[in-house]
């Protein structure tokens, strides 16, 4: 990546973009375009550029990589896990530890009942991988991770009219109110979980020291209650509600002239 400018030649030096990735610059749990990813990369040589996803970073991997390539080399900030996990210009920064904020028996108590609760759900397909630990939160999804494409779009359509992941997120805000928790609902089929203030404006801590004007975000779930609503609606961030990549490519080509 010999050929990226650095921050202060490029054409908006104090301008980052930051960008959701599942429905933002890739399908729901897909690989990126080829033309997402030229165009980016035009945005690259003028602004700053990073992505910020709930997903730990091997998911973000495989989405935002292609011909095996580090997807991290393509973007200047690279946020997994809403930048519990972080890298700047390809290099990691400091990470955070959910189990460790939380402890272990509150963890514990966390756990069984989400167990309890999937259990006795009943919704016409189950796969499996139901609760995902992750290093900054926790990923839970009533019809499981392992769900194919169409079991996901089948699901989504079913969560629309049932209200499987709202009625169980009300569950654990119920129960465990006091643990200083918020459960934020994202993608097509889970919900995640995870200390209040560590959704995807704890990544904003990051690029504080680089003295940005301007940031702009580019999100799918922006609506109260979606995992982009915080960072859309921060006084910090320009926000860009969007509903697919080729929505995301037609606004940077309008904002930026690319």
């Amino acid at each position: 990546m010999s050929s990226i400018l650095p921050f202060e030649q490029r054409k908006f030096p104090k301008t980052l973009v930051l960008f959701d990735v599942d429905g933002t610059l890739t399908p729901a749990r897909q690989s990126i375009s080829p033309e997402m990813l030229d165009l980016l990369q035009k945005l690259r040589q003028v602004a700053v550029i990073g992505f910020v996803g709930g997903s730990d970073l091997s998911k973000q991997q495989e989405q935002l990589s292609i011909s095996g390539e580090n997807a991290i080399d393509h973007f200047d900030y690279a946020f997994a896990e809403n930048g519990l996990t972080a890298y700047r210009c390809s290099k990691q920064l400091a990470s955070q530890s959910f189990i460790q904020w939380l402890g272990e028996e509150k963890y514990k108590n966390l756990i069984n009942f989400c167990l309890r609760y999937l259990a006795d759900i009943d919704i016409p397909v189950k796969r499996g991988t139901f609760i995902e630990f992750r290093n900054g939160m926790v990923n839970i999804s009533p019809i499981g991770r392992n769900a194919s494409v169409t079991e996901r779009n089948e699901f989504e359509k079913y969560d629309k009219i049932h209200q499987i992941r709202p009625k169980m997120v009300e569950a654990l805000r119920e129960k465990f109110g006091d643990y200083g928790l918020t459960f934020s609902i994202g993608g097509q089929i889970s919900f995640d979980v995870f200390p209040t203030g560590w959704d995807k404006t704890y990544c904003l801590r990051h690029v504080e020291g680089d003295g940005f004007d301007t940031i702009h975000f580019f999100g799918d779930k922006t609506y109260k209650g979606g995992n982009d609503y915080e960072i859309y609606e921060d006084p910090r961030t320009i926000g860009h509600s969007v509903t697919c990549p080729e929505d995301t490519m037609a606004e940077l080509k309008k904002l930026f002239g690319i």
